[in-house]
């Protein structure tokens, strides 16, 4: 087995989740090539003393789900994930990569339900435990990113093994300068839009909730979104590419969404509660290894250079109060033709934070 595995395990228990003696831990599989990892982080909670659970997951067994269920299996939250959440101290999602296309032919509306109820599950999960999710590159996520699989795990173990102490330390400095702020604008290609930050946290993300991790985060306050944006990557949720994705607001109502592929499902999201019509998140993107796009927001969210905007539920951390079962983060690239304001001075320019 490549050491890496090992070594990533031991950063998931040790640095991640900090596992303690006695402390039950769900390991979430999902897709059967996340199995090396699943090794891995088992050995290393045993070593820490932990009680070790592993739950298996695919989606390809929801695409059974999506496509033969009735309403009523559709919008089921099941038990036994609800219970886990309920049972477990730390969460460990260990989500291989999938087929990007595998929900392809099911119906935005049954797709919609479905995500809700996982929604469910995904804030029980922010409410009851400790949790990393890590998404495990393979082939699927290799053809995603539109490389070979060597390159891809190699921008991945590189994004990992990051000095995540010395990392959090710069990236804490930066958020004490984003706290004293009381405006964001950003601006770029077909984007200027501005909201309040006034009031709310900063908070840097330094690979205990994501692996890998590398964002800067605040939640912005809604009913103070003005102005437009609209993003070059496409937003990915529950399976869809959703491509040219443009959203305006009026004085904090959303007035515009349009996209030129996937419109119903992009309206059926936005349609699932009021909180997902407003802005959950904004963040900067901060490692410095992830480079390539990749198609999986767990991924490109951290992309160094860019911004990112998640529709619905804010992170409390952060001073947040939007509501939704949503969390849907979607990628700006400001790398080349972008910056952002924070009060008038620019603090990102063409990808490079000046903080």
């Amino acid at each position: 087995m490549d050491p890496r595995w090992e070594r990533l395990g031991n950063l998931l228990v040790e640095y991640s989740t900090k596992v303690q003696a006695g402390e039950r831990v769900l390991i979430a599989m999902i897709e059967p090539e996340t199995f090396p990892l699943v090794q891995a982080v088992y050995r290393a909670v045993i070593r820490a003393g932990g009680l070790p659970q592993v739950q298996f997951l695919s989606e390809t067994l929801r695409h059974s789900l999506l496509r033969c269920g009735n309403p009523g299996q559709i919008d089921w939250v099941p038990e036994m994930e609800k219970a886990g959440m309920e049972w477990a101290d730390v969460y460990i999602g260990l989500r291989g990569a999938h087929n990007l296309y595998e929900l392809q032919d099911i119906p935005a509306e049954t797709l919609a339900a479905s995500q809700k109820a996982n929604g469910i599950i995904s804030t029980l999960r922010w409410e009851k435990t400790r949790w990393c999710l890590i998404r495990v590159p393979n082939e699927s996520f290799a053809q995603a990113a539109e490389t070979d699989l060597e390159t891809v795990m190699d921008m991945f173990f590189a994004s990992c093994f990051l000095d995540w102490e010395q990392e959090v330390k710069t990236w804490t400095a930066w958020a004490e300068i984003l706290n004293r702020g009381r405006e964001v604008r950003v601006c770029g290609k077909d984007t200027d839009l501005r909201f309040s930050v006034q009031g709310r946290r900063w908070v840097p993300f330094g690979g205990t909730n994501n692996m890998p991790d590398g964002e800067i985060a605040t939640a912005p306050v809604n009913g103070t979104e003005d102005g437009h944006i609209y993003f070059e990557f496409p937003g990915v949720l529950g399976g869809r590419l959703v491509r040219d994705i443009h959203l305006a607001w009026e004085k904090g109502r959303l007035v515009r969404a349009e996209s030129s592929t996937e419109r119903d499902f992009l309206r059926s999201v936005l349609d699932r509660d009021e909180g997902a019509k407003s802005l959950g998140e904004f963040a900067f993107g901060t490692n410095p290894m992830v480079t390539r796009f990749c198609n999986d927001i767990l991924i490109d969210e951290k992309i160094g250079g860019t911004v990112h905007i998640a529709l619905g539920r804010a992170y409390p951390e952060c001073g947040g109060t939007n509501r939704s079962s949503i969390h849907w983060d979607i990628i700006k690239d400001t790398r080349e033709n972008g910056a952002v304001f924070l009060d008038g001075r620019p603090v990102l320019e063409n990808g490079i934070i000046l903080l």
